[in-house]
């Protein structure tokens, strides 16, 4: 019979301390509850409440699909199934994305006709469920610091025909900008000339691409929010095609976007990634010196709630009134969660925190803030995730 000390991952005593000053059960990270927490699908609409598309997968992968009653379209698989190499998977009809992931865009509540800012896209699961939750109207705007992962996002709109109301920036999320497009399907009625945006296509001509190579070797200036956003991708009703590049770029400032900002705003910040087992499960490889690096190291800390922070702040900048939007991380820690939030809500009095009605049914548990939401895999049965939903009132 396995032990309880053969069960548990080998963690150095400074990340155990790390947890305990957290408030964290370090038996989270036991392998038994890593082998026992099941993979999570996300079937297409229109795909997931078909009994006979369902019986299909179930043959693809050899196992049986267990539906997430507590949320639409998803479902657990045994965690050693693999499908990447289905035809499911390959033709964007199934995502792997887990369950706690997908409760925080469910959180958003997006309706179709909106105006929706992901603010930290890549690597572009929750892109791709906020875009089918969007439908035929509304407009998506995908901004990630990253442009080789923002690239990826790109591939995977056009690989599965995804990206019609979408537009992808490279862009520094603590200092983007750009509003939201209005009456994006009359945009593409605007007579063409040569100073505005045409049908987006894959091939650029030769001083484009030139352009581009240059401006890929001074992408650290991003950080400092010198560089101009970078248009990867726009899909042909995201409202791009037919503007001029003086209309695209136009920058918010604050009693912009009380009237015009984004309906709905992601910021899926940057995070030390504790919260996910896989993830720490990687350091045995790595080596536990990294993970004190990475996680331990408080300099490194930090500068990431910092930025956190910075996101939360930008995010909520561009939001317009009585719009939404959903702070998450996939950490357990206070720091980058609650000390987060009641720092952001210290200093905006038209910030508030919002029940999340859909929660009620959810497998979590209450955050250390009233309103606010942790996954963990105990609780869960899902990888570690802190949700908070805010809204903005008038001045």
């Amino acid at each position: 019979m396995e032990t309880a000390a053969a069960a548990s991952l080998p963690l150095p005593e400074a990340f155990i301390e790390f947890l305990n000053q957290n408030g964290l059960d370090p038996s989270i990270y036991n392998s038994t509850i890593a082998q026992s927490t099941p993979r999570y699908i996300r079937l297409k609409p229109g795909y997931s409440d078909s009994e006979t598309f369902v019986s299909e997968i179930e043959i693809e992968l050899n196992c049986k699909l267990d539906k997430v009653e507590w949320l639409p379209g998803f479902y657990s698989i045994p965690p050693h199934i693999q499908i990447a190499s289905t035809e499911s998977y390959k033709q964007g009809k199934m995502y792997g994305m887990d369950a706690a992931s997908g409760a925080a865009v469910f959180a958003l509540n997006v309706s179709s006709g909106d105006h929706v800012l992901d603010l930290c896209a890549a690597p572009g699961a929750k892109l791709c469920m906020l875009l089918d939750l969007l439908g035929s109207s509304g407009s998506l705007t995908g901004v990630d610091i990253a442009k080789h992962r923002l690239a990826a996002c790109r591939t995977m709109l056009q690989k599965y025909a995804l990206g019609d109301r979408c537009r992808l920036f490279v862009a520094n999320g603590t200092s983007f900008s750009l509003l939201p497009l209005q009456n994006c399907t009359d945009a593409f009625l605007i007579e063409e000339t040569k100073e505005t945006f045409k049908e987006w296509t894959p091939k650029r001509p030769w001083k484009e691409r030139k352009a581009s190579k240059a401006r890929d070797g001074i992408t650290s200036k991003l950080v400092a929010g010198t560089q101009e956003p970078e248009l990867i991708f726009y899909g042909r009703h995201s409202g791009v095609v037919g503007l001029t590049k003086s209309e695209l770029f136009r920058i918010s400032c604050s009693s912009d976007s009380l009237d015009t900002g984004y309906d709905k705003v992601l910021v899926d910040a940057e995070c030390t990634h504790d919260g996910s087992i896989k993830h720490i499960q990687k350091f045995e490889d790595w080596g536990w010196d990294t993970l004190e690096r990475r996680i331990l190291d408080a300099q490194r800390t930090d500068i990431l709630t910092n930025l956190q922070l910075q996101l939360l702040r930008n995010g909520f900048r561009l939001l317009k009134i009585g719009g939404s939007l959903v702070y998450s991380t996939c950490s357990l820690t206070v720091a980058q969660n609650e000390d987060v939030v009641e720092q952001f809500l210290s200093e905006n009095p038209h910030a508030g925190l919002q029940e999340i009605d859909a929660a009620k049914n959810w497998p979590c548990q209450s955050g250390r803030i009233p309103k606010t939401l942790r996954f963990d895999p105990l609780t869960s049965q899902t990888s570690g995730l802190f949700i908070a939903k805010f809204t903005k009132y008038a001045a």
